[in-house]
């Protein structure tokens, strides 16, 4: 049996960016993450050890987004590597990170990166 986990616009302000005042004021950006993995055990046996602890998700996606980055890219490949190592049972993990107000013309959403992998 395959079920996801996901975790959906985690709201985090951090310092990511090429330009110098991107690293000072920083900017708003959200997060999501998709985990795919076998939780079957999990689905019989009502245990967290059964399953992937998607607060401890949370955590790593805190962590890295503290780690000023010139590039969201960069970011993403760390969240996900880190999810990785931390749950190697993971089948597929996919990150999606947003800069809402990116310093650009134009009025727009946000600008994305999305990473995925497949084990």
């Amino acid at each position: 049996m395959i079920t996801k986990i996901q975790l959906e616009d985690i709201k985090i302000h951090a310092c990511h960016g090429v330009l110098k005042e991107e690293n000072i004021i920083g900017a708003e950006y959200l997060i999501c993450v998709e985990v795919t993995a076998d939780f079957s055990e999990a689905i019989e046996s009502d245990e967290l050890k059964d399953t992937i602890n998607y607060a401890e998700i949370n955590a790593i996606i805190h962590q890295e987004m503290k780690i000023p980055s010139r590039l969201i890219e960069h970011v993403g490949g760390r969240i996900l590597r880190k999810i990785k190592k931390e749950f190697p049972h993971a089948k597929r993990i996919k990150v999606k990170i947003t800069k809402k107000s990116p310093p650009m013309k134009g009025e727009m959403k946000g600008a994305s990166i999305e990473i995925e992998e497949t084990f």
